[in-house]
């Protein structure tokens, strides 16, 4: 089994830690492709830079197709792209948001997401009422831009850890969702602090890729996924235009 997994921002080593807690939990014969978009922001924080990331996640989608993959991941816990995805994709694709929550909702009637910045929160806050948690979970902010998650040196951790402590104690969390990619590297050591499970996105959304390849499952055809219509597109989305594509 291929698995791709895209991280739809440019920072090659939030991938590569990605990658990494990918593979931690693939099992035997699932191989993980990580891939890197080429073009958009350093790191997405919000509805703009998110937009603004969806042409480069697509274009590393079609672009590997020759590769072949089972399943895609959209490596960003805003589920960037997601439904443009599975319209252009004829196997699963999973977005991080969707597949931890449900994970998190097997495991605990309360649970906390802990993400970055406010403006992510309110974002992430709306994904989680869409995908049916919104009356079991909160979403809360601990004011780290996602970069300072790659710098060691920058706090964040103290952030997150704080953040997940007051979640802990204030909403009567039995669980922590971390609300990011780049945080997909803490998951067991902060399970081990705090003695809750600690989902982690990236690894949720491999175990979700893996049911759906090992069950036959793809995402349906019919009416809000079906494949886009061809016809012409301007200007310097001339290359995205659907050559051909059945309704």
């Amino acid at each position: 089994m291929r698995l791709l997994l895209i991280n739809p921002n440019t920072t090659v080593s939030m991938t590569e830690k990605a990658a990494i807690a990918a593979r931690a939990v693939a099992g035997p014969g699932t191989e993980i492709i990580a891939a890197t978009s080429q073009m958009g922001p350093a790191s997405i924080e919000g509805y703009y830079d998110g937009a603004i990331a969806v042409p480069g996640m697509l274009r590393e989608l079609k672009e590997r197709q020759a590769e072949g993959y089972d399943a895609a991941i959209i490596c960003c816990f805003d589920d960037t792209g997601l439904e443009a995805a599975r319209m252009f994709c004829d196997v699963p694709v999973v977005g991080l948001c969707e597949a931890a929550v449900a994970t998190a909702g097997f495991l605990a009637q309360r649970f906390s997401v802990v993400t970055t910045l406010e403006r992510s929160r309110i974002l992430i806050d709306n994904l989680v009422h869409r995908y049916g948690m919104g009356a079991r979970a909160k979403v809360r902010a601990s004011d780290i831009p996602v970069l300072e998650l790659e710098d060691s040196s920058s706090g964040a951790i103290g952030k997150l850890r704080a953040e997940i402590e007051r979640a802990l104690a204030e909403d009567g969390a039995e669980a922590i969702v971390l609300g990011c990619a780049g945080m997909a590297d803490l998951a067991k050591q902060l399970q081990s602090i705090y003695g809750v499970p600690v989902v982690d996105g990236v690894a949720a959304a491999v175990k979700q890729a893996e049911a759906l390849v090992s069950l036959g499952l793809s995402t349906s055809k019919r009416s809000s996924y079906a494949s886009p219509l061809p016809k012409s597109f301007s200007g310097a989305m001339q290359d995205f235009a659907p050559a051909a594509a059945s309704a």
